[in-house]
Parts: C-alpha cells; structure tokens; sequence
C-alpha cells in the first residue's frame, strides 16, 4: 500500500493553493478525481458561464446600439459558434490542470470511498494519508415534482453542452443560477419563462433588490412568473410540459427546454464516510470546526462539500485556512504567539458575493433585511443607480448602492451594490468590512471622477436610522 503525507479527494478551487503549498514544503501529495479536474468553477460554472454572460452581452449592446447613435443593421447570434468559444476557454484549462496534476503529485483517476480513518479506495488501488482533505464540491438537487422522470431536464452542467440555442427556456428557480442563464439565453435569441416557487426572485437578498431584478428581467423580454408552485412535469409535443399552481388556478407553460436550478447537495454521500466515523449533518454536509476539520482532526472537509460556503472564493479560502495549520507551527511561548501570523479559519472572513446577471448584484456583510433583525442601532445609506452620473453615461442606470454602518463604532457592518461595475466595486467596501476600517476613512478618500465607486464616500452624509 502506498502511504502520503496528504491525500487529496476531488480537485475544486482550493486544490491550485493546497497542492502548491504542499509541494513547497516539501510534502508528499496523493490527488484522486473521478470527474473532469478543476470541479465545478472550471468545467460548469465561473469560467464557462461567465464566458456565455459575456457574449450575451455583447449581443445586447449590440442591439442597443442605437441608443448610443450608432446602428448597426440586425443583429443575429450562432449559438454553435457561443458553445465553442465556451469549450475553449474551460477545456484547456482543465486539460492543463490535470496535466500538471499528473506531473507534480500521484494521481489517481477514479472516484474514492474510505476503508477507514487513514485509508482510501480508488478502484483497486488502495493508499493512506496521515493527512486527508475532502473537497468533492456539490451538485445540482435533481427534482422530485410528479413526472420528472419521465421528462428530460438539464441541470447547470448539461445546459452547457448544448451546442443549438433553445427555442423556449423554461427555468425552474429564481435564483442565482437560474437567473444567470434565463437572461442569458433570452439574449442570445430564446423565449424564456422563470418559474418561482417564493413570492418573489432571490430571495437571500433585500426585496426592493429583488423587485429590480424582476424589472430588468421582465424590460428584456423574459416571462416571471413568482407563487409559483410545481404541480407536475409532463411531455408535450415540442418538449417539457410545466403545469404549476398559482393559488387556486393551474397553469401550464411548454418548452423546447427545461433547466432545474432548484439548489445544490453536497457530493459527500459516495464517499463511505461511516467507515471512517466521520460525520455529516441532516443535508449531507460534512461537519468541521473553524479549521475545516471533521470528526477526525487528521480529515479536512474544504469547499462546498463543508457547507461554509458556495463559492470559488470560499473554497480558496478554505484552502488557505488548511494551509495555515499544516505550515505555521504552533505557538510555544507567549512571545511567539504575540509575533506569529495570526491563523486565518472559516469563520474569520466577511461573507461576500456576486450574482452575475447584467447588471451585476454584489454584496459583502448583512443586507438591509438582516440588519433590521440585529437588537442594535444601525445607520443606513442608499443611492439609485439612476442618480449617478457614471451610470448615466454609460445608459446603464438600473440598480441601487446601499451601505449599512454600526453607529457607535462607525464600522461597516455590510454594503450592497447592484449596478454597472459592482462586481468590482464590492471589492473596496469587503476590504473595509473585513479590516473594520471605520466609514470615516472611506469617506475622506478620493477617489477617480468619473466613476460609479466615487459617490461612495459622500454617501455616508445621508445616513439615516434603519426605521
């Protein structure tokens, strides 16, 4: 049997910085994946769908072309032509992740399950770690509405390999997935119609945020349909058949296509977990402290498959939290622990977030909603993308900048901004809020005109109570 210092199980986004680290330090490293290396970011979410995103907006701006004086004649897409520039921006990139992978550490092909504490099972082959790190991911909930066996549907991984433009989307889930790829879609040339089970789209974010969305949304042509509730999934004769229920009154909407964007489960269930006694919680994820450590300290759960988090980041983060407690030694003295670096862990970092439909919708802390729930004072300040001059200039006008601050401290305790540029505007105010800078050094910095981010610091003039 073949023993290593660590054992990697699956190859998400922490991998890059826990196989490079590990490697530095001189440790012996064993990688086991039975999918495509790189996990969803790379083969079926940031990298391919932000690449669809991208040229569906450039047939928007086309076809907007002439509010800016220029015209441009029709505008048509090939949507065969969309796919290949999607595979070519995922495939090699994976291919050469997995080709340095191969080279740089022993890596096994196939998916693993537990023997017990300290060994794993890869087809034949059987090794042991001292170390062991989980990171399997999760992946899209298949649905249980009467007849969704019977009736083809695609997740966020098959929607991706079809290679003709749908001629009418039917996307079940309003949320962050489900919204990226119905906008995008209808684009590119679909009919599309979202069906929401809650009363209104998004629902982790503030409602007044929601309702924009919705606006947008509905302004490019795209059917909502909120209060929606899944009766049952049939086969019509172009495609999947919806019925849904609003109140006391079937619907029915017909698709060439169905997506089902209804959540995600952690890929933890073919694992073997029991025969290394490491436990899970009620919806599968894997249970770790603050250190991404299981039931057993020699087993690390990083990324999705923890429950952390959802998102590249997070899992890069986890990532580095792990390589923090196999590199930094502990410390002995009083002096050493006055002078190490401190530990980073799971719960150190600010939650933060983008949703990447057009506008972009980033937040970073708490949201007006949960605010509101804190036994606190807390200050608020908001501004409409429509009164800002960058926005205006560019006819990109929807959204609103919302910023939440501690009164008594002065420190920021969450922002929202949902409009052109802030995906990357998020970025300032997450410095901010992670590093507790209080608001008023923000509101004494310049920063470059014209920019959306430079009503930033004279927004905190207007703050008011939360009422």
């Amino acid at each position: 049997m073949q023993s290593y210092d660590v054992i990697l199980i699956g190859t998400g986004q922490a991998t890059g910085t826990i196989v490079s680290g590990l490697l530095q330090s001189g440790f012996s490293v064993a990688v086991v994946e039975g999918d495509r290396v790189g996990g969803s970011c790379v083969n079926y979410g940031c990298t391919p769908t932000k690449t669809l995103v991208a040229g569906a907006r450039a047939a928007h701006m086309a076809r907007r072309s002439a509010d800016f004086g220029v015209h441009v004649g029709s505008v048509s897409t090939n949507f065969s032509e969309v796919a290949e520039r999607v595979n070519a921006m995922r495939n090699p990139a994976t291919e050469g992740f997995q080709a340095w992978l191969e080279e740089a550490t022993a890596f096994y092909p196939g998916w693993a399950t537990f023997v017990d504490e300290h060994t794993v099972a890869v087809g034949d082959a059987r090794i042991r770690g001292e170390r062991i790190v989980i990171h399997t991911g999760t992946r899209a909930r298949a649905p249980s509405f009467p007849g969704a066996d019977t009736v083809p549907w695609l997740d966020n991984k098959g929607i991706l390999d079809l290679t003709e433009l749908p001629d009418h989307l039917v996307v079940i889930g309003g949320s962050y997935i489900g919204l990226e790829f119905a906008q995008a879609f209808r684009r590119y040339g679909s009919d599309v119609t979202v069906l929401q089970r809650a009363d209104r789209l998004i629902t982790r974010e503030d409602p007044d945020v929601a309702e924009i969305a919705e606006e947008v949304l509905r302004s490019e042509g795209i059917t909502v349909e909120t209060s929606a509730e899944i009766a049952r999934l049939e086969n019509a004769s172009q495609g999947p058949r919806v019925r849904y229920r609003r109140g006391e009154r079937e619907h029915a909407v017909e698709g060439s296509h169905l997506l089902i964007g209804i959540g995600r489960i952690p890929n933890s269930d073919s694992l073997n977990l029991d025969a290394a006694g490491i436990e899970t919680d009620s919806r599968g994820f894997i249970k770790v402290d603050e250190y991404g450590r299981t039931s057993l300290p020699h087993v690390y759960a990083l990324g999705d498959v923890n429950g952390y988090g959802a998102f590249t980041h997070t899992s890069v983060h986890d990532g580095q939290v792990f390589m923090d407690q196999v590199t930094q030694p502990a410390a002995g003295t009083a002096d050493d622990a006055a002078t190490a670096t401190p530990r980073r862990t799971l719960l150190s970092r600010t939650p933060i977030h983008s949703m990447f439909i057009d506008p972009p919708l980033a937040r970073v802390g708490l949201s007006e909603t949960e605010a509101r729930a804190l036994d606190r004072p807390v200050k608020i300040a908001k501004r409409e993308m429509r009164t800002i001059n960058r926005a205006r200039e560019k006819a990109e006008t929807a959204g609103i900048i919302k910023i939440l601050v501690d009164p008594e401290t002065q420190l920021i305790l969450g922002a929202t901004v949902f409009g052109t540029g802030g995906d990357e505007i998020i970025g300032m105010m997450a410095l901010a809020v992670q590093n507790r800078i209080p608001y008023p050094a923000i509101e004494n910095t310049v920063l470059p005109h014209p920019t959306v981010s430079e009503l930033i610091p004279f927004m905190f003039a207007d703050l008011q109570p939360l009422s």
